[in-house]
C-alpha cells in the first residue's frame, strides 16, 4: 500500500471521547485515509459518524472484521483490547492500542514519539518479517505521556535519580459519563439537590478524590502503578526511583502534575529552562511576574494560553528544590484526550507510515 494513496483504517471505540478526538485529529493532520471502518459497542451499532464529508456507520466487532485493514486504532476498554487486539494484528494489520493490556509486554513497543519514537523507526528498518505481537504498538496512560515529555530533556542533560509526581486529573479521564456526573453534581450542589455518585467512588463536584483505579496490595492505585511502571519503560530506566500519587479533581479537561526531580548532576535553572524550551512538543510557560504558568482552561481575555484543545505539553513553575542538592520542581499540564491519548496514537501512526511506502 502506498501511503500517498491512503490506508484502510479501523477505529475501535469510535463513538467514545478519545475516538471522537482521534477522528478529528486524523482530519486535522491530513492523515492518509483511503477507507474507514468504525467499530463501537452494540448499543451504538448502526450509528452514523461523519468524517471528511462522508457518513460512516458503526459496526460491531466480529470474526473477520479486521480483514483487509492496514492500521487499527483501539480506544476502548482493557477488556475489548484483551479480546480483539491480537486478532487485528493476526489479520495483518498494524495496531495502535491505547489500553493498558500490552504496555508492559516486552515484545510490544510502548511509545511517545517525542521521547522514544526511534524504537519504532528501528523496528521498521529491521525488516518486514515481524510477528503479529510485534505489530502491536501501545500508547501509555494519559498522565504518563505528559510526565515523560517533561522528564526526557532533564534526563538527557542532567540525568535523573528520583522522581515524585502528584497528578491532578480531570473528570474527562474517566469518560463521558464522569463529565456528565460532574456537571450534574455541581448544578445540584448549588441548587441544594443531592446527585449520587456513580462514575466515581465519591462525589466529585467541589471535591478531590485521592483514588484513580483500584488499590493494590502496595497501597498504590492501579493508576499510580501505571505511571511508575510505564515511565521506567518509556525512559529506558528500569531502575528509576519514582513515586506517584494520583488525584481526581473537579475539572472537565486536562491533567495537571506537580513533579519533583532529583537529578544526577547539578541542574542549573537557566540550562534546565533551555532544554525544556528545546524539547519538541513542549511549550515552556513560566513568567511569574505576569502570573503566567500552565493551566487547563483560561478565559478568552486571559493573556495565558490554556492547554484544553491544544497539542502541546505545557511546562512551567520551574524552580530549585532547596531540600536537595540537585533538585527541580515543575508543573506540567496537558489535554489528556489529545496528547494524552488520541494525538499520541496518530503521531505513532505517522511514524508507521514509512512501513507502507
Amino acid at each position: 500500500m502506498n501511503s500517498k494513496i491512503g490506508l484502510h483504517i479501523g477505529v475501535v471505540g469510535a463513538t467514545g471521547a478519545v475516538g471522537k478526538q482521534l477522528l478529528s485529529i486524523l482530519k486535522e493532520r491530513n492523515f492518509p485515509v483511503r477507507d474507514l471502518k468504525l467499530f463501537s459497542s452494540p448499543r451504538s451499532q448502526g450509528k452514523e459518524v461523519r468524517f471528511d464529508g462522508k457518513n460512516y456507520r458503526c459496526q460491531v466487532l466480529e470474526k473477520g472484521c479486521f480483514d483487509s485493514l492496514d492500521l487499527v486504532f483501539f480506544d476502548a476498554s482493557d477488556a475489548i483490547s484483551k479480546e480483539w487486539v491480537l486478532h487485528a494484528a493476526e489479520a495483518g494489520a498494524w495496531v495502535i492500542d491505547n489500553s493498558a493490556v500490552y504496555r508492559m509486554d516486552p515484545e510490544v513497543l510502548l511509545l511517545v514519539p517525542e521521547v522514544n519514537g526511534d524504537l519504532l523507526e528501528k523496528r521498521l528498518q529491521a525488516g518486514k518479517n515481524l510477528s503479529a505481537k510485534q505489530r502491536i504498538l501501545s500508547g501509555p496512560n494519559c498522565s504518563t505521556v505528559q510526565l515523560v515529555m517533561a522528564l526526557k530533556p532533564i534526563r538527557d542533560r542532567f540525568g535523573i535519580k528520583r522522581v515524585v509526581v502528584s497528578t491532578y486529573q480531570s473528570a474527562s479521564g474517566a469518560g463521558a459519563a464522569a463529565v456528565d456526573e460532574l456537571t450534574a453534581q455541581a448544578r445540584g450542589f448549588l441548587d441544594g439537590i443531592q446527585v449520587p455518585a456513580k462514575a466515581f467512588s465519591h462525589q466529585i463536584a467541589f471535591n478531590c478524590i485521592p483514588q484513580i483505579g483500584g488499590f493494590k496490595d502496595s497501597g498504590y492505585t492501579s493508576e499510580e502503578q501505571k505511571i511508575m511502571e510505564e515511565s521506567r519503560k518509556l525512559l529506558a530506566m528500569p531502575n528509576l526511583r519514582i513515586s506517584a500519587t494520583a488525584v481526581r479533581v473537579p475539572t472537565f479537561s486536562c491533567h495537571g502534575e506537580s513533579v519533583n526531580v532529583e537529578c544526577e548532576r547539578e541542574a542549573d535553572l537557566n540550562e534546565a529552562r533551555s532544554v525544556l524550551i528545546a524539547q519538541r512538543g513542549v511549550i515552556f510557560l513560566d513568567e511569574p511576574a505576569k502570573n503566567s504558568y500552565p493551566m487547563g482552561m483560561t478565559s478568552p481575555d486571559d493573556h495565558v494560553e490554556g492547554a484544553t484543545g491544544r497539542d502541546a505539553v505545557y511546562v512551567g513553575r520551574l524552580r530549585k528544590d532547596p531540600s536537595l542538592d540537585s533538585g527541580l520542581n515543575l508543573w506540567v499540564v496537558s489535554d489528556n484526550l489529545r496528547k494524552g491519548a488520541a494525538l499520541n496514537a496518530i503521531q505513532i501512526g505517522e511514524i508507521l507510515l514509512q512501513a507502507f511506502h
